[in-house]
């Protein structure tokens, strides 16, 4: 497994991370993603570790807490080998303060999520979205202290906007405070908007991109082709819905290439996809979900290969869309201000 540098931090994690949303199915949604429970997430969580994939993902609204408590069982005994992300924000409660990233909420919404976990820190804890009506300064103050205390050891930044990002990254710079060096952002094939603003502000910044549903939301699965009706599963059973539209033919011009290339290579068109995002300029970590065993080896079969110059142009052409303002304005000036997946 090749290990990299997770930002701008001494942390080195490897190229791909188990997430763990398929762990519990507490509601009808998150049943859609799995109902894994403690016996096969700790055979999941054998494979990983023997494959030298000791990062887990999980987050405190996954399965209303099931997510996290089947993951720390599964670890019990070999807590030492891993590294664990987690995530607060969303609203996990009916309270007025169960929400958001206000010191209340965050210090209460830790030390749940580390009694569920059954450890005694977090080694990356993201903010799982921004929230605009706590000042920037007391969520980082929180977060600093959580570090300082142990509790935590790194803390991350997930589906904020890059203004949101640089804010942030500002306040901690000015009042010496923990600084986000992860970002947690959706990024495919069949979504690349992270790279208009995100991906030029992670490389100067240095900020590492940990990629959530590197697969377009399960589009991206090899099992919706041109002419092809969706297999059965949790694609054909509306898992895949969610996240931005995707017009049909721009997803089978995408797919069709995966699949010319997936020939060619002897890679399954998900390896192939996952493999286009580790080569991109600030990714760190790619996190993958398996709700069994097949799946998982399947994934883990994305690294160790790399695609040629030509598959790689090819998989762009494909994929490319037309950015919106300014963006478009600004490639009309790439002497100075090229873009990112140039640099």
């Amino acid at each position: 497994m090749e290990y990299r540098q997770l930002g701008r931090s001494g942390l080195m994690v490897p190229a791909l991370s188990f997430g763990t949303g398929t762990f519990g199915g507490s509601n009808e949604f998150f049943q859609r993603w799995g109902q894994t429970d403690v016996a096969a997430a700790s055979r999941l969580i054998d494979i990983c570790l023997d494959a030298g994939v000791n990062f887990f993902d999980t987050a405190d609204i996954y399965s209303e807490g099931a997510s996290e408590e089947i993951l720390g069982a599964a670890l019990k005994g070999r807590r030492s080998r891993a590294i664990i992300s987690s995530k607060a924000t969303f609203r996990n409660g009916d309270g007025p303060n169960d929400v958001g990233s206000s010191r209340y909420h965050l210090t209460r919404a830790c030390e749940a999520s580390l009694k569920r976990l059954g450890t005694d820190h977090i080694d990356v804890y993201f903010m799982h979205g921004f929230d605009a009506k706590t000042p920037v300064d007391e969520t980082l103050r929180t977060l600093d202290d959580l570090v300082t205390s142990g509790k935590i050891g790194y803390i991350g930044a997930s589906n904020f906007s890059g203004w949101h990002l640089m804010k942030s990254l500002s306040t901690s710079e000015r009042h010496g405070l923990a600084r986000y060096v992860a970002y947690q952002g959706y990024y495919s094939l069949v979504g690349r908007e992270y790279e208009w603003e995100l991906m030029p502000l992670g490389l100067d910044q240095g900020v590492g991109l940990m990629v959530w549903s590197p697969l377009g939301w399960g589009r991206l699965t090899g099992k919706i082709k041109r002419n092809q009706p969706a297999q059965s599963g949790r694609i054909a059973s509306g898992g895949a819905t969610g996240g931005p539209q995707v017009d049909d033919e721009y997803l089978y011009t995408v797919v069709d290439a995966l699949d010319e290339i997936s020939q060619e290579t002897g890679k399954t068109i998900p390896q192939v996809a996952l493999n286009w995002l580790l080569s991109r300029p600030t990714v760190a970590n790619v996190v993958v979900g398996a709700r069994d065993e097949a799946q998982l080896q399947a994934n883990l079969g994305a690294v160790g290969w790399a695609l040629t110059v030509e598959q790689m142009a090819k998989l762009d052409r494909a994929s490319h869309r037309a950015p919106v303002y300014p963006y478009w304005h600004q490639l009309g000036f790439g002497e100075r201000n090229p873009p990112p997946t140039t640099w």
